[in-house]
């Protein structure tokens, strides 16, 4: 979830004149915190943002970046189990081959961060001797052969936040602790004051039947926090109706039993009535809010890393 965070380091250091390296992990061996595909960005200076391990091999991949750069082509560099580094080793064991690549002008960072913000899946291939950002998500396995490989990436996270009461502002707010984004429909005139205040984009809710307002992408979190269980049925079945890859709602078992019944009358399916997440988070019996936010957005976050979007979207 720090695609953004990565691409908007190169942009703006390179349209500054810096010169910099996109860094990417192309395949694991063993155990390795981070998966093919995880990218960190370097500048020549020596400041960077990602990582690919928990702070094991940082400082090496810094500095190999920057011979990389003074060479002026890429390379792939094997860490960990295998490596030529005998002094830098991976406390799990693992073995990491990494690519780094020399960036000529930040084309491909205003690309893939421009995809980024239209939330569109994107691939960073590597071909030969350079990187691109091609449109949609293409990925192939690196290929030690010739040094080809390419990697998809889906849009991270949002979270559709519908509901009242201090719950909604404390999933928001840890929400963007996390750089996910945001957006917030409520009928509660004080959160809907304190979000806009803090710059989230909010909309009120008068009706029970605002249906119009929800809106959504496959990579979207629809999430109810209401305690008047009311609000929920015509805007939960509108919810069922859009794309998403996660609906919870927010209740004891009692009132979710209840709610299930209202959907399956109103015409929602039992298929789509037993996927909602309910009650909602990791952990139950939440009562307060900021423990409600962080149960919520840990399940929340499992189940975007656990669903198989290339196969979803075919």
């Amino acid at each position: 979830m720090d695609q953004r965070r990565i691409f908007e380091f190169l942009t703006e250091r390179m349209a500054a004149g810096k010169r910099c390296v996109l860094v990417t992990v192309l395949a694991v061996q063993g155990s390795a915190m981070r998966n093919p595909g995880t990218h960190m960005a370097v500048c020549g200076d020596g400041s960077f943002v990602g990582s690919l391990s928990g702070g094991c091999i940082e400082n090496a991949v810094v500095a190999e970046a920057c011979e990389a750069l003074t060479a002026g082509q890429p390379r792939i560099v094997r860490f960990g189990a295998g490596s030529p580094y005998l002094d830098i080793r991976l406390p799990c064991g693992g073995g990491l081959d990494i690519h780094f690549q020399p960036l000529a002008d930040e084309v491909i960072a205003r690309e893939c961060l421009a995809a980024i913000d239209a939330r569109q899946p994107y691939t960073v291939a590597f071909r030969g001797q350079g990187a691109e950002c091609i449109a949609g998500w293409h990925p192939a396995p690196f290929n030690p052969a010739d040094g080809t490989a390419s990697f998809g990436h889906f849009p991270q996270a949002r979270l559709m936040l519908v509901g009242h009461g201090e719950g909604v502002s404390a999933l928001a707010l840890l929400a963007r602790a996390l750089a996910l984004d945001v957006a917030v429909l409520t009928p509660d005139e004080r959160a809907l004051e304190r979000l806009q205040g803090l710059g989230f984009p909010v909309a009120q809710l008068v009706r029970t039947t605002d249906t119009a307002l929800l809106h959504s992408d496959p990579w979207t979190a629809i999430v109810f926090l209401f305690h008047d269980h009311d609000w929920e049925i015509a805007l939960l079945r509108r919810a069922f109706e859009l794309p998403h890859f996660y609906i919870g709602a927010m209740g004891g078992r009692r009132a979710n039993a209840a709610r299930c019944e209202a959907l399956l009358a109103a015409g929602v399916s039992a298929s789509a009535v037993a996927t909602l997440h309910a009650p909602i988070g990791l952990f139950h019996s939440s009562r307060d809010p900021d423990t409600l936010a962080l149960s919520a957005l840990a399940e929340i976050v499992r189940v975007y890393q656990d669903t198989d979007f290339g196969a979803a979207l075919g």
